[in-house]
């Protein structure tokens, strides 16, 4: 089965999100799903995830099991439906993203998955490296083979070394027995070499000779040990310039970085934000729970943070409005609470330019994160003279988050100029 599998019923009666869902499925390859109208009671194909689908006044996510979900919603062209049919879609620990640049980054990390060449995934913490790897493996012929992740900033250089090649007892104090080590639990698989800039420097010369030998020599043995591994390095520094620091050897750089991908930060994607949102309230409501739907407000509040945490933070948001909103089916804006103040990512203070909004009691939070970052965005077009690829430089954000961002504050009612290229 290729991308979304579903009858002439479900097209018929959920058109415009199950076409807008498809269209995304197929972007990126994803398949073993299978949508299906609410009143479809028939026995599932195995290894399938089942979706139903059906209209209501309100609209919930349900489940019966891990692969039986029912999507009820109201209003099949919004983004809360849409963004809340991904979350169903996706297995747990694959990825989500509804973003274009997010959709192409996985549909090339498809084709690359059919290759053995290493591959150098770049991206702040958070961004989902890990996430993305995992993709790679399992799209791969290696799918039926380990995947094994190393973290290379957990742990001191000798005891890296010997997690990485493996070591023969009694090769050092405390080697009660001997260990094969991540490069042969990974053998016939893929291994993962997270965080690889904060490898020792002494111990990326070794780690250069097993990719480029295939083979590793345990402490304490003298004979080298072919290994059949696939190697896919995370970094969240700039490898270059490491480089150039003499931080990072050269010669290993060029080892790795046969293919890079690069994930932005989470800001800069924000069509992702809302499916993530959705798929983490499933993951983090107990199964026999209902869990809540994310209202407009919400969803509105998200959006407009700037997620100097990426992914990790907007988990942390997630489970803190669950705990909020504990007992009631639906998260609103008064649900969520930031680590940090929302705010567009920028170290500058900003003054007001836009007009005063009355300070009327009751005001929603939304609002008033809306009116303040409007103001902020403003003023930097303004004092980049209208200018939107200026002022995009300056408030650290892509051009396209900034259209983005001005066009949700006109829907939201608020008076702003569009600026100039």
């Amino acid at each position: 089965m290729s991308g979304l599998d579903f009858g002439e019923t479900v097209a018929r009666n959920h058109a415009p999100l199950v076409y807008r869902a498809s269209a995304i499925a197929d972007a990126h390859g994803q398949d073993g799903v299978q949508l299906r109208d609410a009143s479809d009671r028939s026995p599932p194909p195995p290894r399938t995830r089942i979706v139903s689908l059906a209209r209501a006044a309100e609209s919930a996510v349900l489940r019966d099991g891990t692969d039986r979900l029912t999507l009820c919603y109201h209003d099949g062209a919004s983004e809360a439906s849409l963004a809340a049919l991904l979350a169903c879609m996706a297995r747990p620990g694959a990825p989500i993203a509804a973003d274009p640049e997010s959709l192409s980054v996985l549909a090339l990390a498809q084709r690359l998955a059919t290759s053995e060449i290493p591959v150098l995934i770049n991206g702040p913490t958070g961004t989902g490296k890990e996430v993305l790897s995992r993709f790679i493996h399992e799209h791969s012929p290696r799918a039926d083979g380990p995947f094994i992740a190393v973290n290379c900033a957990a742990m001191p250089e000798a005891m890296l070394e010997a997690l990485l090649f493996g070591h023969q007892k009694g090769a050092f104090t405390g080697a009660t027995h001997a260990n094969e080590g991540f490069f042969r639990a990974a053998d016939g698989g893929t291994l993962l070499l997270d965080e690889v800039a904060e490898m020792p420097i002494g111990l990326q010369a070794k780690l250069l000779r097993a990719l480029q030998e295939g083979e590793v020599v345990p402490i304490g043995s003298t004979q080298p040990i072919k290994v059949d591994v696939r190697i896919i390095a995370c970094a969240n520094r700039d490898l270059p310039t490491e480089v150039a620091e003499g931080r990072f050897r050269a010669d290993l750089y060029y080892r790795l970085n046969v293919f890079p991908l690069a994930l932005r930060p989470l800001r800069e994607r924000p069509e992702d934000i809302a499916p993530l949102a959705f798929a983490l309230a499933l993951r983090h409501t107990p199964a026999s729970r209902q869990t809540p739907w994310l209202s407009d407000a919400a969803l509105t509040m998200l959006k407009l943070h700037g997620w100097p945490g990426n992914v990790r933070e907007l988990e942390n948001v997630v489970r803190r409005a669950l705990l909020l909103a504990e007992g009631q089916s639906m998260i609103g804006a008064e649900h969520i609470a930031f680590d940090s103040p929302a705010r567009l990512v920028s170290a500058e203070p900003v003054r007001a330019v836009a007009p005063e909004a009355p300070s009327a009691p009751g005001r929603k939070l939304s609002n008033i994160v809306q009116i303040s970052e409007a103001r902020a965005i403003m003023e930097t077009l303004e004092a980049c003279g209208g200018s939107r690829v200026a002022a995009a430089r300056q408030l650290g954000i892509s051009e396209r988050t900034l259209r983005y961002r001005l066009a949700s504050f006109r829907e939201a009612g608020l008076a702003v100029a569009g600026g100039s290229r």
